[in-house]
């Protein structure tokens, strides 16, 4: 089987979901308005940087799940599918997606953004397999916690590797595409690892070892 695998921030987007959600929270007037943003900002930085600590990115981004209720959050994720997501996904993107269709590959997601977010990109999408981040539900509300392992930097690796050990199946003609850095693990286990509008730190280890570099952009 081949697998083809894609990060989704700023990769088959053009903006990174999590920090959007964070700012259409800011919008609706669900957070507040100076701390909340200060915290967004930060962590996008740390995030590019290399330097996020995603325990604690994950405290104060699930927070939000937990203080609203499922129909509220639901009402809140259509909207924001239609005004931040929908008018960011890339067209070469989807191209590039509906390629590996075409030739008959599995296709997945990984990301290090919460499924909350990404479930309803995915399916939009038409990706079948998501590995993202689990938020904790108990009695259909979510906790504000995190269950498993948080698929970041080396997290998706072992997220992807429990997936294939479920499935048995193994990496033999994979591919990955990502723009960052922090997915280096990742790019390094596949057979075709592509590095796509990289930032500056992945295209340097791109051109060293000879991966190759697409744009998704216009």
């Amino acid at each position: 089987m081949s697998l083809a695998i894609f990060d989704l921030d700023n990769t088959l987007l053009s903006i990174d979901s999590d920090h959007a959600w964070g700012e259409f929270l800011l919008e609706q007037g669900a957070v507040d308005p100076v701390a909340y943003r200060e915290a967004n900002d930060r962590f996008l930085a740390d995030y590019e940087a290399g330097t996020l600590d995603i325990h604690a990115f994950l405290e104060v981004a699930l927070r939000p799940l937990a203080e609203n209720s499922p129909e509220q959050l639901a009402a809140w994720h259509q909207q924001f599918m239609a005004s931040k997501i929908e008018p960011h996904i890339l067209a070469k993107g989807e191209e590039l997606v509906a390629r590996h269709r075409t030739r008959g590959d599995t296709l997945m997601i990984v990301t290090a953004t919460n499924r909350f977010i990404t479930g309803p990109i995915a399916e939009r999408l038409g990706v079948d397999h998501l590995i993202a981040v689990e938020p904790e539900v108990v009695d259909g509300r979510y906790t504000g916690r995190v269950t498993g392992t948080p698929s970041y930097r080396e997290g998706k690796v072992t997220r992807l590797e429990q997936w294939l050990a479920d499935k048995e199946l193994t990496l033999d003609d994979s591919w990955f595409y990502s723009d960052s850095h922090n997915d280096i693990p990742l790019l390094e286990i596949v057979e075709h690892p592509v590095a796509v509008d990289p930032d500056p730190s992945l295209r340097e280890v791109a051109e060293a070892r000879g991966w190759r570099i697409i744009s998704l952009r216009d």
